[in-house]
């Protein structure tokens, strides 16, 4: 039995950027998973729900559509999309409302990424975020401590021990690409990976942050994220958050760019 499978790089503007996606139909008896992902994979998490989503939309609906609702065990998550010339611009999926955690002494977080403290933002906090999937989020001054942190993992475990995240985010208003926002570096070796390209779960967490914290001096975000460049895998994400004094709202958004795709006998 032939099954078509789908190579797609999601957050992704080019081929080989982003994070990566394999996608295989009719895969039942394989494993009884359609979507194969490196490692273990959160079910709500951003390249598998866009990517997923954007499949549907090319090869089974293969017409525009506003959006396209899956369903997983957590839920349904709505994905919209916008398009240009006919064919998906950019795909956005809802996030969990953000639940905040502790907050970490910038000093012990500083030894734990391998930086002095004065290179930690101390205009905003070290500090837990969920989305689903907690993070501790990091701001850092500028591009040169976000390229200087080397993440040691057991230092981080240590740290961490008492908390549910065992994830770091750190990020910087200063970036590589002029056209971008934020610089973004996401370490995950809790996970199965040292350091992830794209990550929606994380920058979903950021988004909720940066909105709360009022970090563009606004309870409203609207940015472009850059993320994988010391991996070379540059990767953009789009998030979109705001804070209504009753909830805050988020949306990460990307584009998918098709690598490959081929018959599995």
């Amino acid at each position: 039995m032939q099954r078509r499978f789908y190579i797609l790089d999601v957050f992704a503007e080019k081929k080989y950027a982003g994070n990566q996606l394999a996608v295989i139909r009719d895969a039942a008896d394989l494993t009884g998973e359609a979507i194969f992902t490196p490692g273990e994979e959160i079910p709500f998490a951003g390249h598998p729900t866009l990517g997923t989503a954007w499949l549907i939309q090319q090869e089974v609906i293969k017409q525009p559509v506003p959006q396209v609702v899956l369903n997983y065990q957590v839920g349904q998550i709505v994905v919209d999309f916008t398009y240009e010339n006919g064919q998906p611009r950019e795909l956005w999926m809802q996030q969990l409302e953000p639940q905040f955690g502790p907050v970490f002494e910038a000093a012990a977080v500083a030894a734990v990424l391998g930086l002095d403290p004065d290179q930690i933002d101390s205009h905003f906090p070290c500090q837990e975020v969920s989305t689903g999937l907690p993070f501790v989020i990091v701001p850092l001054r500028d591009l040169a401590a976000v390229k200087a942190c080397r993440a040691n993992t057991k230092a981080l475990l240590e740290l961490l021990e008492h908390t549910a995240a065992k994830n770091i985010l750190v990020f910087a208003p200063e970036t590589y690409g002029p056209e971008n926002d934020l610089n973004v570096r996401v370490f995950t070796d809790y996970l199965g990976i040292p350091e992830d390209p794209a990550t929606g779960s994380a920058n979903g967490c950021l988004a909720g942050y940066l909105a709360k914290q009022r970090y563009f001096g606004l309870p409203r975000v609207d940015v472009r994220v850059e993320q994988g460049y010391e991996i070379n895998r540059e990767s953009l994400l789009l998030l979109r958050a705001e804070d209504t004094g009753r909830r805050i709202d988020i949306r990460v958004g990307g584009k998918v760019v098709l690598v490959a795709t081929g018959e599995l006998v």
